[in-house]
């Protein structure tokens, strides 16, 4: 080789980075971790008795409001469920509300085995059993749309108590409007039960509480969590390392030594190449070899959460009789719901007793997931975050391999609320002495930010209120544009914005304007009156008052579809294809095969999209969103309803059996509102009813009462 050669590639042979190194994955741990690992186990059995926070908030609900924000796990359903037994000895009614159907299904069954099947009911959209009972479990827009109803008819609502469960989704973006709504609307002789993970401005949602109210809203916070938490670090090696240690006098925490020589590596040995998952049968045998199973794996995507399942082939139960009773129980329960019996992952689910768990299933198979978690009957549950929010899914440890997280635009760095949220799950009251959270390195795994997370308080939990047309023609029917402009005036936005500038004595607010808040309820009422809902003086027109009662996605363009006469009358799975487009909002894979679109169906959907034009560049025009109308969903809610096997509409959906389940749910959930206009609109309603009917069937629930 000449020199001059050697010269020409000496360049190129640095622009190759090193390859961080792999090592092979051997079971062990540091020093430290022996007299952690022994406090392992199974805590003594004794008679159960109430953390003094739980009684103190049972006895303040007696006296005013409540909100209880301490750390998930920590027993806020016996706070709950203490309060509805008083409730109940004197002959009240309880109103328990949930942001999640499935969270709602859960305590609906588990009232009804504490206060008996015949005093409880539910209301979740798709499930209306025992309306009348003393205690109603439903969502937070269910609640929403009856304090709605109350208001209008003039009537008190007939609750003595309204429990808002995982009240800190009063902060979610999407839907914490609807909680500030019950907040605002809640008549003040009802005492309001707040149950929260926790939050760090408890006291300014109290203040806020108390301002609008007019009564004492006791705040009772818990920091202790009910089992202790042990952070943990995996190294590459397979080595179990403390992730913090104490570090000077007055406790602060700092990363510890060896975790910190690992970060500062220049090129530290890695557990997979980017972009690739971890041997997770390998880092299985190191978590059962320290008794640290069950866990849950907090994973990226759900494309990583089934990746991750057929990595742990090699995961088998040591423990015949569980795995017999795993087998037993997975037979009972995919007997409730038959499409889900030969579901790809049940030889995973019934062998290595792993899963994963996440919004692309079916309802029915996350249940079963739950159910066997709930049970101890399972390992490992590869979860995306979701299963953070709500859901009874205790493990002993719980393993992060990211420090951000999808918020359904782009990925955000973890908040101090939302790792503590995830942290939750881990150790099981009743269940374990100890539990431990862990942290796998990686490229998306920023430690030294988690290290920080960990022992950071709460964020504080904002307002998220916003105009929508379903709120302003709802206030109008029994409030007059002044009165609703006073009724945003008591928003947490408002009381934010009031003790920002100090605007604040007494404990009460000064008045002041809604501001922007105020402004943008001017821009929908104008909008409503220039096209005939509302008069000029701010009443409702006969047709604001029937579209009123459409408290859906997008009500104004709905309603005006209603006008036009462009929704079909007579045909119910031509009904529900019409309906899903609307409720669509994916706008990707859309060119659909005008041939194998059924012709009545695309009559009507084009007649749609011409009658409707005018109207959405009216709306547009005036800077309201309009979501564009796609075939797809169309002709998929159609094959749905006309009778198509399930395999058959999934294929065609390109969609994602869970996602394709939601588009079914959400389209109920339009059409039952549709089915109201029976006075107005007698076929139309008449064919939504149908409608409903039709695509509420297995798989995509396995009970509908009407």
């Amino acid at each position: 080789m000449t020199q001059a050669y050697q010269k020409h590639r000496r360049p190129a042979r640095r622009r190759f980075k090193k390859k961080p190194a792999r090592l092979k994955i051997r079971p062990g741990s540091d020093a430290r971790l022996k007299k952690v690992f022994a406090t392992i186990g199974v805590p003594e059995q004794t008679p159960f008795t109430p953390d003094p926070f739980q009684t103190e908030a049972v006895k303040a609900i007696q006296n005013g409001d409540c909100l209880v924000s301490v750390p998930t796990g920590s027993g806020k359903t016996w706070i709950a469920r203490k309060t509805i037994e008083q409730i109940m000895a004197v002959q009240g009614r309880a109103w328990y509300a949930t942001p999640l159907k499935a969270l709602s299904n859960a305590k609906y069954e588990e009232f009804s085995k504490i206060f008996g099947a015949r005093n409880v009911g539910i209301l979740t959209g798709d499930r209306k059993q025992n309306p009348d009972a003393p205690v109603i479990v439903g969502t937070t827009e269910i609640l929403r749309n009856q304090l709605y109803d109350a208001m209008h008819q003039g009537l008190t609502m007939a609750a003595d108590c309204v429990v808002l469960d995982e009240a800190h989704f009063l902060g979610d973006e999407d839907r914490g409007v609807v909680w500030e709504e019950i907040m605002i609307y809640l008549p003040h002789r009802i005492p309001l039960l707040l149950l929260s993970a926790t939050i760090g401005n408890a006291h300014q949602i109290a203040g806020w509480l108390e301002s609008i109210r007019g009564k004492t809203c006791t705040v009772i916070t818990e920091t202790k969590r009910p089992v202790p938490l042990y952070p943990l670090f995996f190294h590459p090696s397979g080595t179990l390392y403390p992730l913090l240690t104490t570090a000077d006098s007055n406790g602060r925490k700092k990363i510890y030594k060896k975790v910190s020589a690992h970060i500062n590596k220049k090129h530290p040995p890695q557990l997979a190449p980017p972009y690739r998952l971890p041997p997770f049968g390998d880092i299985l045998r190191v978590l059962k070899k320290y008794n640290l199973l069950p866990a849950i794996f907090f994973l990226k995507s759900r494309a990583d959460c089934n990746g991750a399942v057929e990595l742990c082939r090699g995961n088998h139960s040591s423990d015949p009789d569980i795995t017999a009773t795993r087998s037993r129980r997975i037979a009972q329960l995919v007997a409730e719901s038959p499409h889900v019996a030969h579901h790809l992952q049940r030889p995973h689910l019934e062998h290595q007793a792993v899963a994963a768990h996440h919004s692309g299933q079916l309802p029915a198979w996350k249940l079963i997931i739950e159910t066997l978690m709930s049970e101890g009957l399972l390992d490992v549950v590869f979860a995306t975050s979701t299963v953070a929010a709500g859901v009874n899914f205790p493990a002993r440890t719980i393993v992060f391999l990211n420090s951000d997280r999808f918020n359904g635009r782009e990925f955000m760095p973890l908040s101090a609320t939302e790792l503590h949220q995830m942290t939750g799950r881990a150790g099981r009251r009743g269940m374990d002495n100890i539990g431990f959270a862990m942290v796998l390195p990686g490229k998306f795994m920023d430690i030294r930010l988690v290290a920080r997370l960990f022992s950071s308080p709460s964020t504080p939990v904002p307002s998220q209120i916003r105009i929508n047309f379903s709120m302003v023609l709802n206030l109008l029917l029994s409030h007059t544009p002044k009165q609703v402009e006073e009724l945003l005036d008591q928003s947490f936005a408002t009381y934010l914005l009031a003790l920002k500038k100090g605007k604040k004595r007494s404990g009460q607010l000064l008045p002041q304007s809604s501001g922007k808040l105020g402004q943008d309820f001017l821009r929908h009422l104008n909008f409503l009156i220039k096209t005939g809902f509302v008069t000029p003086e701010g009443a409702l027109t006969t047709d604001g008052m029937w579209a009123s009662q459409l408290r859906v996605d997008q009500p104004l363009i709905i309603a005006e579809g209603f006008r036009r006469g462009a929704f079909p009358k007579s045909d119910p799975a031509v009904m529900a294809g019409i309906v899903a487009a609307f409720v669509n909002e994916r706008e990707e894979q859309d060119r659909v095969e005008m041939l194998i679109s059924p012709e009545k169906l695309k009559k009507h959907f084009f007649k749609v999209q011409k009658k409707l034009r005018p109207f959405a560049e009216l709306m547009q025009q005036n800077g309201f969103e309009v979501r564009p109308l796609f075939l797809r969903p169309a002709v998929t809610l159609f094959l749905w309803a006309a009778g198509q096997p399930w395999k058959n509409v999934l294929e065609f959906s390109l969609l994602a059996e869970g996602d394709l389940a939601m588009l079914i749910l959400r389209a109920a959930d339009h059409l039952r509102h549709i089915s109201a206009l029976r006075t107005v609109f007698p076929e139309a309603a008449a064919a939504a009813a149908q409608a409903t009917e039709l695509i509420l069937k297995d798989p995509v629930v396995t009970y509908y009462s009407a």
